[in-house]
């Protein structure tokens, strides 16, 4: 197994319940043969992962991120888009099984946060 040579950062929020999200992005990540480095809280309402999974998985983590509530940023869109991509490029070889590093900086807002963003016209994502 190779290791890691740069990580992929990913920005994303929910709405949904911070208790009930971390047992849902774990098993996510899990589900798709990666696993989970560190998990940390960085504020009272953002949380930051750190994993690691095959290149060869990167379509089945995009889903099941999307699949679990996560809404991701454009950038983050954009980055997970390329790495499927060059997935789909790259001939059945090593380089498929290459190990990606990644890094999701994820945010939890409730509505009123949303709402409060929306008037003074600030963009989430």
């Amino acid at each position: 197994m190779q290791t890691p040579m740069n990580t992929h950062d990913l920005q994303g929020y929910s709405y949904e319940d911070r208790q009930g999200m971390l047992p849902s992005l774990t098993s996510a990540v899990a589900d798709c043969g990666g696993w989970v480095i560190e998990r940390k809280t960085t504020s009272a309402n953002s949380m930051e992962f750190r994993f690691e999974i095959q290149l060869d998985s990167i379509v089945e983590l995009y889903a099941q991120l999307v699949g679990t509530g996560v809404e991701l940023t454009r950038t983050a869109h954009d980055t997970l888009t390329a790495l499927c991509t060059s997935r789909h490029h790259v001939a059945r070889s090593a380089t498929l099984y290459e190990v990606l590093s990644l890094r999701l900086e994820l945010s939890f807002l409730e509505d009123v946060t949303l709402h409060s963003l929306l008037m003074t016209g600030c963009g989430v994502a």
